[in-house]
């Protein structure tokens, strides 16, 4: 799913809720592509506003299921996280599913647009942020810093490491349906909650 938009931006706090607009160019999406991405954003509480794209068949397809899109023939370069100038030179944004075996460290903060399954490895020497699934092994803080975080729309780790605490993941899934965070508190990991309501 990650791969058929180029980035969703203005995430913002609207009464105590997210919301995001959706920006692609001419890749053709599908009314049933675009209900799945409304769900999966809904279970974290961030309402899909517009979808901009210079696909009518795109647009056709939000329309029918009585979203609000938009023709626009904009060149949306400046949203995609492969060319976004990052707010350091060493972090890192991937964008697309982390499969199983694979390996990603960076030598900032990493981003993650997409799922992280297991058998998964990412690493970074400050903070990790998975806008998705994350289900792999993650290791934050791998430059000495206690005060790096783990975040994920979808936490289910099968391991969290943070500089030298590690915690094993639990058997069963979260029943959570909110993005969730992973910090050191008193000298161990612990999840809460991303957004306080």
């Amino acid at each position: 799913m990650a791969g058929i938009f180029k980035s969703i931006d203005q995430i913002e706090m609207i009464n105590k809720k997210l919301s995001a607009n959706l920006y692609c160019n001419e890749e053709k999406i599908s009314a049933k592509e675009l209900l799945d991405l409304k769900e999966q954003l809904l279970k974290s509480d961030i309402k899909l506003n517009n979808i901009y794209s210079s696909s009518r068949e795109s647009v056709i397809a939000a329309k029918s299921i009585k979203m609000n899109g938009i023709f626009s023939q904009n060149n949306f370069h400046d949203f995609d996280p492969r060319i976004e100038e990052c707010f350091d030179e060493k972090d890192l944004t991937h964008f697309g599913m982390v499969r199983s075996g694979d390996q990603i460290s960076s030598n900032g903060n990493l981003f993650i647009i997409g799922d992280v399954n297991p058998g998964a490895q990412i690493s970074a020497k400050k903070n990790i942020s998975v806008w998705g699934k994350l289900c792999g092994v993650a290791f934050a803080g791998k430059n000495g810093d206690d005060d790096s975080t783990i975040s994920a729309l979808f936490l289910n780790a099968l391991q969290l490491r943070i500089n030298k605490t590690i915690a094993i993941g639990p058997k069963e899934k979260p029943k959570n349906n909110y993005p969730e965070i992973a910090l050191i508190e008193g000298g161990k990991i612990v999840i809460k909650p991303l957004i306080n309501s």
